[in-house]
């Protein structure tokens, strides 16, 4: 009978250990403090840096800044656990990419983005593009689009009706007012031929990394908030703490404070309007 009632107590206490034990890996799981964002290196970087871990860190977190130099890594170090967050993509090209490695990925909040822009050297606005002009645009579907829809909010070109803005290529122009002349480059490469051809189509990221203003462009895209940049966790962390604190952070009027004074050009998502 002694035996009985040790062995039933010796059950009861590990039972009790065992609850404390879960509540604790739960609630340190929960209440995490020491986070690691990774961003490309540039404007998102220094976004995150400037505008997001200050606020963060008012919170009581204790935020580490990881940069990456290519648009693979910071969804693969996400997924594997090294990261709690990252900026640097889109919506279509989040998406995709999850889509392409079975990851599930998910946006906390989109953020201003730097937009493509039509710059030159030999022209000062739209008004002065004279006829067959060349016009350097991305080689990619995704940012070629981008620069037609550009085109035809500068008056351009005319696209065919129920094209569809995401989509768009050469083939949806229905006219093509200055006659000009498309030559597909890669984007990176864009910048450079600023110099080389009469007007050249620019991804705000690479315009920003060759020391470009965003605000010498001829155009500016107005770009639909599909293209905007956000911030990306693990879907099965889009209703942690961390996710809800991040989105407070960037809705705060010092976020948008910071954006106005040092990103200069950015688009604003639609909520921010």
């Amino acid at each position: 009978m002694k035996k009985w009632i040790l062995l039933v107590a010796l059950a009861v206490t590990m039972s009790i250990l065992a609850a404390c034990g879960g509540d604790e890996a739960s609630s340190s799981a929960e209440d995490k403090k020491e986070v690691t964002i990774g961003a490309t290196s540039g404007p998102y970087s220094d976004m995150v840096t400037k505008a997001i871990k200050p606020g963060l860190e008012e919170k009581g977190y204790t935020v580490e800044v990881k940069e990456f130099s290519d648009y693979i890594q910071p969804n693969n170090a996400l997924a594997q656990g090294d990261l709690d967050a990252n900026l640097f993509q889109h919506k279509i090209y989040m998406e995709t990419f999850a889509k392409q490695h079975n990851m599930d990925l998910s946006e906390v909040i989109v953020v201003p983005t730097a937009p493509m822009g039509i710059y030159s050297q030999k022209f000062d606005s739209i008004e002065d593009i004279k006829e067959g002009s060349a016009i350097a645009i991305p080689n990619d579907p995704t940012n070629a689009a981008r620069a037609f829809q550009i085109l035809e909010d500068a008056k351009l070109i005319t696209l065919k009706p129920d094209t569809d803005p995401l989509t768009v290529s050469e083939k949806d122009i229905a006219e093509n007012v200055k006659n000009l002349q498309f030559k597909p480059i890669e984007a990176a490469q864009l910048p450079r031929a600023v110099d080389s051809v009469d007007l050249s189509a620019v991804p705000g990221n690479y315009a920003l990394a060759a020391d470009m203003d965003l605000l010498d462009a001829l155009q500016l895209e107005d770009m639909p908030d599909q293209y905007r940049n956000r911030v990306v966790v693990n879907t099965k962390d889009v209703d942690s703490q961390l996710a809800k604190d991040i989105k407070a952070v960037v809705e705060a009027d010092q976020f948008e404070k910071i954006i106005d004074e040092e990103f200069k050009g950015f688009g604003k998502p639609e909520w921010m309007e």
